[in-house]
C-alpha cells in the first residue's frame, strides 16, 4: 500500500468519524435579540452548555431589536420557527393564541420555577389557561429618579418606600416649584427621546393611567371603549399634556440624557432601571431613586422584558428547556447581567444583586415588583392596543384633544377585536 493511499484512507476515516459525530449531535436553534454584550454572553453560555452536553449543537439566530417581530413573522411564514425564542413579554398572549408556543412548566427545572418573582410569573403567564409559557432571569421597572440638590432646594419630601410614594398633588406641586428653580431647564425627563413609536410609550406611560384609576382595556370584558376613553384616563392624559404645554417635560428633540447630562438641566426623570448605571456614574450621591408617584388611590408600575419560550414546533423541547435552565443558572451569565444593572426576575438573582437588595440603591425599584407592578394587557390584540395608544399619546402631546384621541384609540382596539371575532376564547371570559 503506497504512502499516499494510506494517508487518503486515514483522512477518509477521520472525516467519516467527524461526520458521524456531527450526525449524532442534536441541533437546537435559539432566536434572540440584544446588544453586542449580551450576544457575546449567550455565545459563551452555549460553549459551556455544549461542553457539558457534547451531543448538542446550539445554533443562534440573531434579529435586531427594532425588527424582531418582522423577522419572527418571516420565520412563521416560512414555517421555520426556532426551538427557543426570546420574546417581548406583552406580545406573549398574541404568540400563544396564534399557536406558536407551548407550556414550559413540565420542562423547566422546578427550582427555577419556584424561584420566580410574582411579576416574572405574571409576564410569562397566559391568562386563559393560567399556564406558564416563558421565563426570564430578569424583569424590568421604571422609577422616578431625582436630583437631590434640586429636591432639597424646594423642600421636597423624599419617599423611603413604595408605600410612601408622592401623591399626584405633591408631584405636580414639585414640578411647578422646580420649573422656577435656578439651574433647572426642565422639571422632568420622561424620555420622549426614545421616540413616539416605541414600546416605551405604553410601557412607561400606561401605569400612569392605571394609577389614576383606569386602564388601556377592560381586562374582563376585553373591550376598550368605556375604559381607555373613561373620565379617569382622559384626565390622566390631560394631566400629562399640561406638563408638556407648561414646558416641564424634556422635548423629544433634546435626546435621552438630560437628567444626568452636564449641568443637570432636568431635575427628575421617569426612567427605566437601565438608566441607573449611567446616572449614578454622572451624579454620584446627588442621585436619589424614588417610587413612581400615585396618581390616584393606588400605585402602579410597569413590568415585563424579553423572556425565553419554547416553540410548539420544536422537535426537541426537552433539550431546549435544558438549555434555558442552564442559561438562567449559569454563574458567569448572571454576573454579567448583574453588572448591567439587570432587574431581578428570580429571587436568588435578587439576593445576588446588591443594587436591588434591602438597603440597596435600587431597592425601591425591586419593591415595586411585588406591590405595584401591572403587566401590560395580556391579550392577543396587544399589538393593536399598544399601537393605538402610542398614536393617541402622540396626538395629545402635540396639542390634540385627550377625549377625542382616546376615544379614537379605544374604537380602533375594539374594531380589531371584533374583526377577529373576539379572539376566542377571550370573548367568553366576560
Amino acid at each position: 500500500m503506497g504512502k499516499r493511499l494510506l494517508q487518503s484512507l486515514i483522512l477518509s476515516s477521520a472525516l467519516a468519524a467527524t461526520w458521524a459525530v456531527a450526525a449524532e449531535k442534536t441541533a437546537i436553534q435559539v432566536m434572540h435579540q440584544g446588544d453586542p454584550g449580551f450576544v457575546a454572553a449567550y455565545g459563551k453560555v452555549a460553549e459551556r452548555f455544549e461542553a457539558a452536553n457534547p451531543d448538542v449543537d446550539v445554533q443562534f439566530i440573531y434579529a435586531p431589536h427594532d425588527a424582531y417581530n418582522e423577522k419572527f413573522s418571516a420565520a412563521v411564514m416560512a414555517k421555520q420557527l426556532p426551538d427557543i425564542m426570546e420574546l417581548d413579554a406583552p406580545f406573549l398572549a398574541n404568540y400563544v393564541w396564534s399557536g406558536y408556543l407551548q407550556p414550559i412548566k413540565p420542562l423547566i427545572d422546578k427550582d427555577l420555577l419556584d424561584d420566580m418573582t410574582e411579576s416574572n410569573i405574571a409576564q410569562g403567564t397566559y391568562p386563559i389557561d393560567k399556564d406558564l409559557y416563558a421565563i426570564g432571569l430578569t424583569d424590568s421597572s421604571v422609577v422616578l429618579y431625582g436630583n437631590r440638590k434640586y429636591l432639597e432646594a424646594i423642600g421636597a419630601r423624599i419617599p423611603k418606600s413604595v408605600d410612601d410614594a408622592w401623591t399626584r398633588e405633591e408631584f405636580e406641586t414639585y414640578l411647578e416649584k422646580l420649573s422656577k428653580l435656578e439651574g433647572v431647564k426642565w422639571p422632568i425627563d420622561t424620555f420622549r427621546g426614545y421616540g413616539i413609536k416605541t414600546e416605551w410609550i405604553t410601557y412607561a406611560y400606561g401605569p400612569i393611567l392605571q394609577s389614576a384609576g383606569c386602564d388601556l382595556i377592560d381586562r374582563k370584558a376585553w373591550k376598550s371603549e368605556g375604559t381607555l376613553d373613561s373620565d379617569a384616563c382622559v384626565d390622566a392624559l390631560a394631566m400629562m399634556q399640561k406638563w408638556v404645554k407648561n414646558g416641564w417635560v424634556v422635548p423629544q428633540s433634546a435626546g435621552t440624557n438630560q437628567f444626568y447630562a452636564e449641568g443637570n438641566p432636568a431635575a427628575l426623570a421617569l426612567g427605566g432601571h437601565w438608566v441607573y448605571a449611567e446616572a449614578v456614574a454622572a451624579m454620584k450621591d446627588n442621585l436619589v431613586v424614588l417610587p413612581l408617584p400615585k396618581f390616584g388611590t393606588k400605585g402602579a408600575s410597569p413590568n415585563g422584558t424579553w423572556i425565553w419560550a419554547i416553540t410548539k414546533t420544536s422537535k426537541h423541547p426537552d433539550i431546549a428547556a435544558k438549555f434555558i435552565s442552564f442559561l438562567l443558572k449559569d454563574k458567569e451569565y448572571r454576573a454579567y447581567v448583574a453588572s448591567q444593572s439587570g432587574y431581578p426576575g428570580l429571587k436568588s438573582f435578587a439576593a445576588e444583586s446588591p443594587l436591588y437588595a434591602n438597603g440597596g440603591p435600587m431597592a425601591i425599584a425591586f419593591e415595586q415588583a411585588s406591590k405595584t407592578a401591572v403587566a401590560r394587557p395580556p391579550h392577543p390584540a396587544y399589538p393593536t392596543i399598544t399601537s393605538a395608544f402610542m398614536q393617541a399619546v402622540d396626538e395629545v402631546f402635540n396639542g390634540g384633544d385627550p377625549k377625542e384621541a382616546l376615544t379614537s384609540a379605544a374604537k380602533k382596539i375594539d374594531e380589531d377585536i371584533e374583526d377577529n371575532d373576539g379572539y376566542p376564547p377571550f370573548g367568553d371570559q366576560e
